[in-house]
């Protein structure tokens, strides 16, 4: 005969064990939540089809994919618009077939100036630490390759970064040419996290099948809060204060599916960019 206190003790062991399947079952789907949200840090292109895909998500089912994104599951009330009308101009179609020669000075530190609808941006860039990176962005600033480009996407959960760079605003374009991963060792990153200042390269690193290195172009991410992120995205440039206000204001107004990875709110346009010799 079971006596009450041997069932006591075997309900307490059911329950422990409950708990435990319950908090498995959480951390595997927060897992799974932040590698999807970490996505828009890469792009890769087949021929006409596009995937965005880091880690082993680079072999996600593209129908569900696509179809999660062609229908939302609901229609978020979307925040107001705080940001200014954008200037006048166009877009250029620019398109180089290999990485232009490094001109700047590489001891020097740098100054990119992103004039955008919301504020004035200014990242500061020491090219020592990444020199192919900021003589890339010298040389596109240069010319006016960012120039009225759209910032395409915002995460807000999980991760917490505004991605721009990419004149096609789909996060399907650049350059034409790849940089290779710079500063990758960054004591910054520590802990595998991307601190709330730092900028930082898109690519299409696969962690999974180690493939996608030195593929930078001209996509970047400004974070806003703290990110867990592997060390994969080359750190090049921290954002000033102001700066950070002005990228703190866009990250308030939300992004445009309500669950945390869309196109931002407001209307984000880099009207000029330049880079200077601080």
């Amino acid at each position: 005969m079971v006596t009450q206190e041997q069932r006591r003790r075997q309900l307490a062991r059911e329950k422990f064990l409950r708990q435990q399947q319950r908090r498995t079952s959480a951390r595997r789907k927060a897992h799974a939540r932040n590698a999807v949200i970490a996505s828009v840090l890469g792009v890769i292109v087949v021929g006409s089809v596009v995937s965005y895909a880091t880690g082993v998500f680079k072999k996600d089912d593209d129908k569900s994919n696509a179809a999660a994104e062609a229908t939302p599951s609901a229609s978020p009330s979307k925040a107001p618009d705080p940001c200014d009308k954008a200037a006048a101009g166009k877009v250029k179609s620019l398109t180089y077939k290999k990485e232009p020669a490094i001109t700047i000075d590489k001891s020097a530190d740098y100054t990119m100036k992103l004039q955008t609808t919301c504020g004035a941006i200014d990242i500061d860039m020491p090219a020592s630490k990444a020199p192919h990176t900021v003589n890339s962005f010298s040389f596109l600033a240069g010319k006016g390759y960012l120039d009225h480009t759209k910032c395409h996407r915002l995460t807000t959960n999980g991760i917490y970064v505004l991605q721009c760079g990419d004149p096609q605003g789909t996060g399907t374009g650049g350059p034409g040419y790849t940089i290779p991963d710079e500063n990758l060792k960054d004591k910054r990153l520590k802990g595998d996290v991307y601190p709330a200042g730092t900028v930082a390269m898109a690519n299409q690193y696969n962690a999974q099948t180690k493939e996608g290195r030195d593929s930078g172009g001209s996509q970047f991410f400004l974070v806003f809060q703290d990110s867990q992120l592997p060390a994969n995205y080359t750190p090049f440039g921290t954002i000033s204060e102001s700066g950070m206000k002005v990228l703190k204001k866009i990250a308030a107004a939300g992004e445009s599916t309500g669950q945390g990875d869309g196109t931002p709110n407001a209307t984000v346009v880099i009207d000029k960019a330049t880079v200077t010799k601080s």
